[in-house]
């Protein structure tokens, strides 16, 4: 366990903002509501069948599904179980930390944008929700406005200049 992540356990849990909240518990709907269901008649099915059949790959793909299933509505539950919900007050805006939105600027290229530092279970890169635990998330938190980071990213060396940080 990293220290962002006993930091989080320290506080009783993972720190979720108000959307990621929202976008768990659709998932966690879905999976319940619809997912199990459909695995449960999958597997009704494919017992139907199997009878007459040696090799039951079918039965064993589904049931393989039904765990990844079971599992992530397990983990689900943990997390809301020990989630707190951030308010802006728990925002910081005059240093990064876990819900600030950030604009940045990529010093070697001279592009601006912003994104949202969140804990990694609504980490969501291509929504430009980026993990307090990712080489970016870790190089900004607790940076201020004006001031330059360094990191290593998968694709090289960065060189970012906080701009703006905002809730």
């Amino acid at each position: 366990m990293n220290d962002t992540q006993m930091m989080q356990e320290h506080h009783g849990g993972y720190f979720l903002t108000p959307e990621g909240y929202k976008a768990l518990q659709v998932e966690l709907e879905h999976l319940t509501a619809v997912k199990r269901p459909e695995i449960a008649d999958r597997i009704r099915e494919s017992q139907q069948h199997g009878e007459f059949s040696e090799d039951n790959s079918e039965l064993d793909e589904v049931k393989f599904e039904q765990a990844m299933v079971e599992g992530r509505i397990a983990e689900l539950k943990t997390i809301f179980g020990n989630a707190t919900i951030l308010d802006d007050s728990m925002i910081p805006t005059d240093y990064v930390g876990v819900g600030s939105k950030v604009r940045v600027e990529d010093t070697d290229y001279g592009d601006d944008f912003e994104i949202r530092i969140v804990t990694s279970v609504e980490a969501d890169p291509s929504k430009d929700l980026v993990s307090n635990e990712s080489p970016m998330g870790t190089a900004l938190l607790g940076h201020s406005e004006g001031e330059k980071v360094t990191f290593d990213a998968p694709e090289g060396r960065k060189h970012y200049k906080v701009l703006k940080i905002t809730k």
